[in-house]
């Protein structure tokens, strides 16, 4: 893990996510102290497939039905 203050890192940004992207741990610390850590960003969310559940789900005919006045007037306000 490598230690740079603010104006180094401001000065040299570039060359730091260089470093960071080849897996290493940037930290930018001000007078001395550790304010903050610059590290590889990491995309965890799961890919997301059109049509991943077909067949898997089914709907009752009665899904289709209207709906009744009492609960219309509800969502109509």
């Amino acid at each position: 893990m490598t230690t740079v203050n603010v104006h180094e890192a401001k000065t040299h940004l570039s060359r730091l996510l260089v470093q960071v992207e080849a897996g290493e741990e940037i930290v930018i610390a001000r007078s001395g102290k550790p304010v903050a850590r610059l590290v590889a960003h990491r995309n965890n969310r799961p890919v997301r497939r059109f049509g991943a559940l077909k067949g898997r789900l089914t709907v009752d005919d009665s899904f289709f039905d209207p709906l009744p006045e009492s609960e219309l007037a509800a969502w109509e306000g």
